[in-house]
């Protein structure tokens, strides 16, 4: 057997495994469908349909798609980008100047989005099959776990409830509460301490006056929400799955406009907030231990990396145990990266673009420490590389992300 027979017969076998992949891949979906997929915490190997799974294995063939999954870099390439990264690294901008990027921060991303309105980011369709955490389990598979959540919110609600800075915007305590001049309907009256203890209290379910979706089964916080490009996506799929709650919150008031405005929007079911996921002091309009899943997409790299492990600190406090936090954000050397111009660094690996907002670029490692130090399994932390292309120009460009799935522990030690 020669050498060009030897090739064709491997080819044959990829698309032959490739082909069984997909059949596996579509069964696990619909599974995920009606929730009855255990153990779907465990996802540490690479994804790899429909997103994985165009393998570029004819590098003449390169311009007949869009993008290539799975991509490995050749030691020239990766000098290459390491190269570009030192040259527009040389000049950082004097740290006098770099406050007025992290004091206006929600100010230059209110005027981005005052511009773009929600025309600007893509819907991100592809975040079920990525993260099909997104979904609630059958609750027959997670009963224990519900009843350590629900003891572990009980917990947290009197010093959520309790502080003064904890209140509902009027917007949301309209929404919870029923029409504002209804004299008949049921009034915001916050916790009733007296009944904390009771046995009937730990019985039943947290009373849906306590917070928004306070009666929910399972909720889910994107941070960094945008014009909802997450946040439609996710309602889409939930709208048929009574019993989940979607919370969404960004610094950008504009932004959070937008959600609120957009059609789609149901406050039954997802409460848009702003917040400043930095501002320590400044809770959440929930209580700790609340979250089944929190999901931080191209959110982090916003953030200075100074205040980056107080934000995961902070974001693994509301998990219930159990509760999953999903991470994507840019990779070291993506393309982006090698795109900025000299005098646009800040520090290492660190930028701020035109319009004033930021952007870092992570490694596996820092992701790693980060999330665990915030006392978080890891369940998934890959880099995803992929080749996009420009087929009318002939241009190539590496994109490169980190994406990581991290679980808080059944039982702190």
């Amino acid at each position: 057997m020669n050498n060009i027979e030897c090739r064709e017969r491997a080819l044959k076998i990829i698309v032959q495994v490739l082909a069984k992949m997909n059949a596996i891949w579509r069964k696990s979906v619909s599974c995920l469908r009606i929730g009855k997929v255990p153990h779907r915490y465990k996802s540490g190997c690479h994804p790899t349909v429909p997103l994985g799974s165009r393998i570029l294995t004819d590098p003449n063939k390169v311009f007949e798609h869009n993008m290539w999954d799975h991509i490995q870099w050749s030691e020239e390439e990766e000098a290459a980008a390491r190269k570009k990264v030192e040259e527009n690294s040389a000049v950082q901008i004097l740290l006098e100047e770099q406050v007025k990027y992290e004091n206006d921060a929600s100010k230059y991303w209110d005027t981005f989005y005052k511009i773009h309105k929600n025309k600007f980011f893509k819907d991100r369709n592809w975040l079920l099959r990525e993260f099909p955490e997104i979904l609630p389990v059958d609750r027959k598979s997670t009963t224990n776990t519900r009843e350590l959540s629900l003891n572990h919110v009980k917990t947290n609600m009197a010093s959520c409830l309790s502080r003064t800075h904890c209140s509902i915007p009027e917007e949301e305590e309209e929404a919870m509460t029923g029409n504002a001049g209804s004299s008949g309907g049921p009034r915001w009256t916050g916790f009733d301490f007296s009944i904390q203890d009771s046995e009937e209290h730990r019985k039943t379910p947290l009373k849906t006056d306590l917070f928004p979706g306070g009666s929910a089964t399972f909720r889910i916080l994107e941070v960094g929400c945008g014009a909802g490009n997450s946040v439609f996506p996710i309602l889409n799929i939930l709208q048929n799955m009574p019993g989940s709650f979607l919370y969404c919150c960004d610094f950008s008031s504009e932004a959070v406009e937008l959600v609120k405005s957009h059609p789609s929007y149901r406050a039954a079911q997802c409460s848009a907030f702003v917040h400043d996921v930095c501002a320590d002091g400044v809770a959440y309009p929930f209580p700790d231990g609340t979250l089944d899943v929190g999901l931080l997409v191209f959110v982090l790299s916003s953030v200075h990396p100074d205040r980056m492990q107080s934000v995961v600190n902070r974001l693994s406090k509301l998990l219930k145990p159990g509760g999953m936090l999903l991470f994507r954000d840019y990779g070291r050397y993506d393309k982006t990266q090698l795109r900025f111009k000299k005098g646009c660094c800040l520090s290492e690996n660190f930028y701020v673009r035109g319009d004033g907002t930021r952007a870092y670029f992570f490694t596996r490692g820092e992701v790693h420490t980060i999330f665990c130090k915030a006392g978080l399994d890891e369940k998934q932390n890959l880099v995803d590389r992929r080749l996009q292309v420009n087929r009318k120009k002939q241009v190539k460009m590496h994109r490169v992300w980190v994406q990581g799935k991290f679980q808080k522990p059944l039982h702190s030690n």
